[in-house]
């Protein structure tokens, strides 16, 4: 199942590519949804607003990870599109030994600092006890997480993204099952929401494990391999702690904007935890458009081809803006049904904060699908700082947003902190793309005039 993306049309690649993608990205979604689903119409209000309050803080954690375990691998692709399997088995080796450290090193200071941190949040006091009992048991299962998470960035490196799919789907529906088990007959409140989803990742990192080692040959590393040469460590944390860092960054913003949304109350947090999670839902293909472009960049890297780079590029982001016009439309048409699925109370109100967040952030989609395509290309080549900075230009516009939110009580500052944040670093990687790109063209030119010049010299020695 691996696929070459130096050879062959950009268009259908991508395509091809990004599907499954799609897919397993939805049914993430989903199972997220459903959690929210049944914490709402089973748990009640408050209960829904303790998951939701937390979701600044996930993303904060799994982000980081997240984003380290996928700058490990860059490596990978690019080794794999320059056909050096030798050099690409050393990068797999390192890049394990380095997430299990980051496993360690995020659970430990995670679930020390979490009392603080949702302090500092404004978390609700009516929901403090229930938020801070879900995301303990979720920081404990980072390695589940981590698991996942590394050998899915793995397999698509090499172009598989079929597999990351297949066991996403059957993690999805593993939680959706203890979702219901836990919550209606167990009566274990979010703490079994928690406990679904450590559960259902951890299988799914355990299933993909057994499918490399039966099935993937070309992944198979021995024991020489696990060793962490500087060369390696120093180029895949300079990609994949940028990476991180722009994931943290972000998140903080997200932080910020919950804390100014968490001064309005127990039903604004959940009103925004759920347009959140439909929102999440309908821009999953933009997440899918910028793991896409990592892998389809990294390989074109590997050979130095940047006019394809370029042609891909360009490809994904008309895919990208058709998509979010379209779904702009159709989501707002569809919210009044999709929100009762959610709450069976305060339903008027709910839906009246809804409205609100989907027509302000909708909006700026289109940003939003420009910072996936532009940051993974970026992240794709080999440069973690400029994707860096796209993320602090998103944390600046957010904290000043979430600043005048806080001071004006209001909602819809709260939902603008997100679409601002959007239009800022949409532009700014955008802007940072066509430098770079420009940089890298001239770089290779005067390498390609070197050669021809020193050429006929080597022919007359």
């Amino acid at each position: 199942m691996e696929l070459d993306m130096t050879k062959g049309k950009s268009l259908s690649l991508i395509t091809k590519f990004i599907i499954p993608i799609i897919i397993g990205n939805i049914f993430q979604q989903l199972y997220s949804m459903v959690d929210t689903i049944i914490v709402g119409r089973f748990v009640g209000v408050d209960a829904l607003a303790a998951v939701g309050a937390t979701g600044s803080v996930c993303f904060l954690i799994m982000g980081f990870t997240q984003g380290l375990t996928t700058g490990f691998t860059v490596m990978t692709a690019q080794r794999f599109g320059a056909g050096d399997r030798e050099g690409m088995k050393k990068s797999i080796g390192s890049a394990v030994i380095l997430s299990a450290i980051v496993t360690v090193v995020m659970t430990a200071v995670s679930m020390l600092c979490m009392d603080w941190l949702l302090t500092i949040m404004n978390t609700p006091e009516d929901i403090f006890d229930m938020a801070k009992e879900y995301i303990m048991i979720i920081c404990a299962g980072i390695c589940c997480s981590v698991l996942y998470n590394i050998q899915a960035s793995i397999l698509r490196a090499i172009g598989n993204s079929v597999v990351p799919l297949v066991l996403l789907v059957i993690s999805s529906v593993v939680n959706i099952v203890l979702d219901y088990v836990l919550i209606v007959y167990a009566h274990m409140g979010v703490a079994g929401v928690a406990y679904a989803t450590v559960i259902s990742q951890g299988l799914s990192g355990v299933l993909c494990l057994i499918y490399i080692i039966k099935k993937v040959q070309t992944l198979h590393v021995e024991k020489r391999h696990f060793r962490l040469s500087s060369c390696c460590v120093r180029q895949q944390i300079g990609v994949g702690l940028p990476m991180a860092l722009q994931f943290s960054i972000t998140a903080v913003g997200t932080i910020l904007v919950q804390s100014a949304l968490n001064l309005l109350g127990s039903v604004a947090v959940a009103s925004y935890s759920v347009s959140c999670k439909v929102e999440q839902l309908v821009t999953q293909p933009f997440a899918a458009m910028g793991v896409t472009m990592a892998t389809y960049s990294a390989q074109n890297r590997g050979v130095n081809d940047l006019n394809r780079i370029k042609k891909g590029v360009k490809v994904a982001n008309v895919m990208s803006a058709v998509y979010a016009l379209v779904v702009y439309g159709l989501i707002y048409l569809m919210l009044p049904y999709v929100i009762r699925l959610f709450v069976t109370e305060d339903v008027d109100v709910v839906l009246e904060y809804a409205k609100i967040y989907i027509v302000i952030c909708g909006a700026f989609f289109i940003f939003l699908g420009m910072i996936f395509i532009f940051r993974n290309a970026l992240q794709g080549c080999g440069f973690g700082f400029l994707p860096m900075l796209g993320g602090v230009v998103e944390l600046a516009s957010r904290c000043v947003a979430a600043y005048m939110a806080a001071r004006l009580l209001s909602y819809e500052g709260v939902c603008f902190a997100n679409a601002g944040a959007w239009f800022a670093a949409g532009l700014f990687l955008w802007i940072a793309y066509r430098i770079q790109m420009r940089k890298m063209i001239k770089e290779k030119k005067l390498r390609e005039e070197q050669q021809r010049v020193d050429a006929p010299m080597s022919v007359a020695e």
